[in-house]
C-alpha cells in the first residue's frame, strides 16, 4: 500500500515538473528573450572538460585566425556617427557673413574669403506620387488624304510599352512600392491605404490586393525560373511556418503553411512555397525529381513529412542533414530542470561551433578535413556521454524529463546530425532557412492572416523576390520597378538575366 502511494506521488511529481517546464517555455516564448545565450559562468564549470577535449584535437593553424581577425577589424562598423554614402544626392547651402560684418572691425577694410568649413546633415524628403500621362502620337499622310486613297489614309500610332498590368492604374513604381511595403516592411494594406490618403489619393485595400495578385502573375515566369535554379542545387535548406488563412466555409480562420527553400552557393536563390496544410505532399511535390541523377542533401528539422523524400518517394536520392541548432534548443530549454547536465551538453555543442568558426573561411575540402580532425572526436565523446546518462540507473535522467527528451531527440537524430562532417558544402545547422522565415513571422503580427489560399500563393511569389534581393543586397524597390517595367516584353529564354543575383538596371 505504501509502495503504491509512493509510486503515485512520484508520478504526480514528475507530471507536475513536466507541466512547470511547459509553462516556463510558453511564458518565455510570450514574454522572454528569444536569445538562447547561456551564462558564461556556467561554461566555467566545465572549463576542465573543455580543455581535455580540445587537447585531444589538433590545433588550427594560426594564419586563418589572424586573417579572420584582420577582416573583422576591417569590416567592423565601430561606434559613433556613420559616414554618409557618397552617392546620396547633395544640396549645398552656403552660409555667408552678413554684409555689415564683412568689413574689418579694426580698420574697416573688406575682409577676403580664405576658405570654408563643411558639415553634413541628413534630411528626408517625403515620398511623392505623380501621374504619368502616356501620350501616343498619331501620324497621317497628307498626300494620301488629299488624293482620297481607297480605304482612306492610313494612320500610324506610336506603340506604348507593355505594362505588367494591362490597362491598370498603377505604374511599375507604385506596384513596387506596395510590394516592398507589405512583403519587405510588413505594412498591411489597410495602413498603406491611410498613407495614400495623406497624399489625397484614394486607393482601397481591395484594389491594392488585386495589384499584388496581378503583379505576382506577371512575375510568375521569373518565379518558376527561380524554382528551377534552386532545384539545381546540391544542398537545399528548408523549413516551414504556419499562417492563419480566411475560409468562407468556416466561421474562423484555418492554418495554412509557408515553406522556404534556399539554394546553395552555386544557386543562391530563396524560394517560398505555400500549401493549405502541413501534409507531406507539400515538400514531396516541390522536390519531385530532385536528386534523380545525383546525390543531394536536404537540411531540415525532424518533421516526419520529409521522411518520404529521404526514402525516395519524390524520385530522388536525398540524404537527410539534421540541424544542431534544433538539438541545442532542446538542451537549452532543459536548463531549468537539469542545470548541470544541460550546461555540460551545451559545452559540448559549443566546441562544435568553435570548429565551424575556425572553418568559416576555408575551402570546402579543407573545411571537411578540419571537421574530421576536430569535430569527429568531440561527437564520439558527446554521444558516449549522452548514452551514459540515458542508461544510468542511479542518478540517471528520466526519459520523459526535459533533459531526457533532449537526449532522446539528439540520439534519434544522431546519424543525420553527423552528416555535415562528410562534405564541406554542408552547414552545421539550418539557421539560414529559419532566418529566411522571420519575415513571415514579423509579417503575420501586422497583416494577421491571409485572405485566401490564392493570397498565399501570391505572397509566396513576392516573398521569394524580396528574400532573394535581400540575400544579394539588391535594393528591392529599384529591382522591382525595373523588372516590372521590362517583364512583359522580356524574352522568356533570357529570364535568367532578370534574377536578382544577375540583374543589372536597364540603361
Amino acid at each position: 500500500m505504501i509502495g503504491q502511494l509512493l509510486e503515485n506521488l512520484q508520478n504526480a511529481t514528475r507530471k507536475l515538473s513536466q507541466m512547470e517546464h511547459q509553462l516556463q517555455q510558453l511564458l518565455r516564448r510570450l514574454y522572454g528573450r528569444s536569445s538562447e545565450k547561456i551564462d558564461p559562468k556556467q561554461m566555467a564549470l566545465f572549463a576542465e572538460m573543455l580543455k581535455q577535449i580540445e587537447a585531444q584535437t589538433p590545433a588550427q593553424p594560426p594564419p586563418v585566425e589572424e586573417t579572420r581577425g584582420q577582416d573583422a577589424r576591417a569590416t567592423s562598423k565601430g561606434h559613433g556617427r556613420r559616414k554618409l554614402a557618397p552617392d546620396l544626392p547633395r544640396e549645398r547651402v552656403i552660409h555667408d557673413l552678413p554684409e555689415e560684418e564683412k568689413p574689418c572691425p579694426c580698420c574697416g577694410t573688406m575682409r577676403t574669403m580664405i576658405g570654408d568649413e563643411t558639415s553634413e546633415q541628413l534630411d528626408y524628403v517625403p515620398a511623392q506620387v505623380k501621374v504619368i500621362e502616356h501620350v501616343r502620337l498619331k501620324y497621317i499622310c497628307k498626300e494620301c488624304e488629299k488624293n482620297t486613297v481607297q480605304g482612306g489614309p492610313q494612320i500610324a500610332t506610336a506603340v506604348k510599352p507593355l505594362s505588367p498590368i494591362e490597362k491598370g492604374l498603377a505604374a511599375p513604381g507604385l506596384l513596387a512600392h506596395v510590394i516592398v511595403s507589405k512583403y519587405a516592411d510588413s505594412l498591411p494594406l489597410h495602413r498603406l491605404e491611410r498613407i495614400f490618403e495623406r497624399h489625397d489619393i484614394d486607393i482601397a485595400r481591395s484594389t491594392q490586393c488585386d495589384w499584388m495578385r496581378q503583379s505576382a502573375q506577371a512575375l510568375t515566369p521569373l518565379y518558376q525560373k527561380m524554382v528551377e535554379e534552386v532545384l539545381a542545387s546540391k544542398v537545399i535548406h528548408t523549413d516551414d511556418t504556419p499562417v492563419d488563412v480566411q475560409d468562407r466555409k468556416l466561421d474562423r480562420t484555418r492554418e495554412g503553411r509557408f515553406w522556404v527553400y534556399l539554394g546553395d552557393k552555386s544557386h543562391p536563390l530563396v524560394v517560398f512555397d505555400y500549401t493549405p496544410n502541413r501534409k507531406r505532399d507539400g515538400p514531396v511535390s516541390f522536390l519531385n525529381g530532385w536528386g534523380a541523377n545525383d546525390l543531394r542533401y536536404l537540411q531540415a528539422d525532424a518533421f516526419g513529412g520529409y521522411d518520404g523524400i529521404y526514402a525516395g518517394q519524390a524520385g530522388g536520392n536525398v540524404v537527410e542533414v539534421a540541424c544542431w541548432a534544433h538539438a541545442r534548443r532542446y538542451f537549452h530549454d532543459a536548463r531549468k530542470a537539469d542545470h548541470r547536465n544541460s550546461a555540460a551538453a551545451l559545452a559540448y555543442i559549443k566546441l562544435l561551433y568553435d570548429v565551424e568558426r575556425d572553418a568559416a573561411d576555408l575551402p570546402s575540402a579543407q573545411r571537411s578535413q578540419l571537421r574530421q580532425e576536430r569535430s569527429a572526436p568531440i561527437l564520439v565523446q558527446f554521444r558516449a556521454w549522452l548514452e551514459g546518462l540515458q542508461a544510468a540507473r542511479d542518478g540517471g535522467v528520466l526519459p520523459k524529463s526535459p533533459m531526457g527528451q533532449a537526449i532522446t531527440y539528439a540520439l534519434n537524430q544522431w546519424s543525420a546530425l553527423c552528416v555535415y562532417l562528410l562534405d564541406g558544402d554542408l552547414a552545421i545547422d539550418n539557421n539560414a532557412s529559419e532566418n529566411a522565415l522571420r519575415r513571415i513571422a514579423i509579417g503575420r503580427k501586422n497583416w494577421m492572416f491571409l485572405g485566401s489560399d490564392n493570397g498565399g500563393r501570391t505572397a509566396a511569389v513576392l516573398f521569394s523576390i524580396i528574400a532573394t534581393c535581400q540575400r544579394h543586397d539588391v535594393e528591392p524597390f529599384a529591382y522591382l520597378r525595373d523588372v516590372l517595367t521590362r517583364i512583359a516584353g522580356h524574352p522568356h529564354n533570357r529570364l535568367t538575366q532578370l534574377l536578382p543575383n544577375n540583374w543589372k538596371p536597364q540603361a
